[in-house]
C-alpha cells in the first residue's frame, strides 16, 4: 500500500551527505556533497574544480561515522590526460591523516573511464546501471563524477534554432538518466561545468539570468556554460571563484614597484533546495583542498 501524505509527513527523509574532506567546507555545504540528486561545480580554469572531485572520491571511501560514504566511485573524465599524479599525491597524504582506515590504495576505489563525446557519454549510461548493480567489490559506487560535462557540448553544436533544441533535449536526456541512477542507488552525482563571460546590456541594472546573482571571477563578471536549458537539469550548483587581491606591507602602504598579491578563492552556494546562500574562502595545498576559518 502507497504511504499517503500523512505518512510521509511523520517520517522525514533525511539524506545522506558525502563530507569533502575538510570540517569548513562541509559546514558551509550543511554536512557535505548530497547524495540522491546532481550537484553542479562551475568555475574558471585553474580554480580547483578537478582537485576538489578528486578529494571527494577519496573522501567517499570513509566509513558514515566520519561523515564517507564507505564507498568507491566512478569517474568520468573527458577532456585532459586523467590526473593519475595528483590523485597519488592526494592519495597519499589522505592515508596519513586516516592510517587505522586504509590497508590498500584507496585509488584502487575509483574506477576511471575517459569519454570524448555526447555519444560516447550516451553509450556508457544505460551500461552502468548494470555496472552498479553487479559490482563484486568491497565498497559499493555510491559516487559519479563527471569531469567537465561542458567539454562534451562545447564544440558539437552549432548555434541554431534547431541545434540548440537538440542540444537541450540531450542535456534532459543526460539528466534524466543521472537522476534515476541517483534516486535507485543512493548516488552522490557531481558534474563540473565551465564559465562564459557575462555581457550585460548597457543601462541594465540588477540583470538576472536564470536564479543566478551576481557572480565574479579573475576581475569578470561570469556565468555557467551552457545556458538555462542545463541550469534546469541540475539540483544544486556550487561556484568557484578565483581573484587576486593586492595585500598592503606591514606600514599599511602599497609601493608598486612591491605589490603583494595573493589569489583567493571562495566556494560560493548559488541555489540548492537545502541550502541557504553561503560562502567560505579555501586554498589548495600539496595534501588537498581545504576551507580557510
Amino acid at each position: 500500500m502507497t504511504p499517503g501524505p500523512e505518512n510521509l509527513l511523520r517520517r522525514p527523509v533525511t539524506t545522506p551527505k558525502c563530507t569533502l574532506g575538510c570540517q569548513v567546507l562541509d559546514r558551509c555545504l550543511a554536512g557535505g556533497i548530497p547524495c540522491n540528486s546532481i550537484t553542479e561545480l562551475f568555475a574558471e580554469s585553474g580554480c580547483g574544480k578537478t582537485q576538489l572531485c578528486l578529494q571527494l572520491a577519496l573522501s567517499a571511501q570513509l566509513p558514515i561515522s566520519l561523515g564517507g560514504l564507505s564507498a568507491s566511485s566512478l569517474y568520468i573524465h573527458t577532456e585532459f590526460p586523467f590526473p593519475s599524479r595528483r590523485l597519488h599525491q592526494l592519495s597519499h597524504a589522505f592515508r596519513s591523516s586516516h592510517p587505522a582506515i586504509f590497508n590498500s590504495d584507496p585509488c584502487d576505489s575509483i574506477f576511471v573511464r575517459a569519454v570524448h563525446s555526447v555519444d560516447q557519454l550516451l553509450d556508457i549510461l544505460p551500461k552502468m546501471e548494470s555496472f552498479l548493480s553487479d559490482l563484486k567489490t568491497q565498497l559499493p559506487v555510491k559516487l559519479i563524477v563527471i569531469d567537465s560535462i561542458a567539454a562534451l557540448f562545447r564544440s558539437e553544436f552549432e548555434n541554431t534554432p534547431a541545434e540548440l533544441k537538440r542540444r537541450s533535449s540531450l542535456f534532459f536526456k543526460i539528466s534524466g538518466k543521472l537522476k534515476l541512477l541517483a534516486k535507485r542507488f543512493g548516488l552522490a552525482v557531481v558534474v563540473t561545468n565551465q564559465i562564459v563571460d557575462l555581457v550585460v546590456p548597457e543601462g541594465v541594472n540588477g540583470l538576472r539570468v536564470g536564479n543566478l546573482a551576481r557572480l565574479y571571477s579573475s576581475g569578470r563578471r561570469v556565468c555557467p556554460a551552457l545556458g538555462l536549458a542545463w541550469a534546469n537539469c541540475v539540483n544544486s550548483r556550487l561556484f568557484l571563484s578565483r581573484n587576486e587581491e593586492v595585500e598592503k606591507e606591514e606600514n599599511g602602504l602599497a609601493d608598486s614597484n612591491h605589490l603583494c598579491t595573493r589569489t583567493r578563492r571562495q566556494l560560493h552556494v548559488v541555489f540548492a533546495p537545502h541550502l541557504p546562500a553561503a560562502s567560505c574562502e579555501f586554498v589548495i595545498t600539496r595534501e588537498g583542498v581545504f576551507g580557510v576559518e
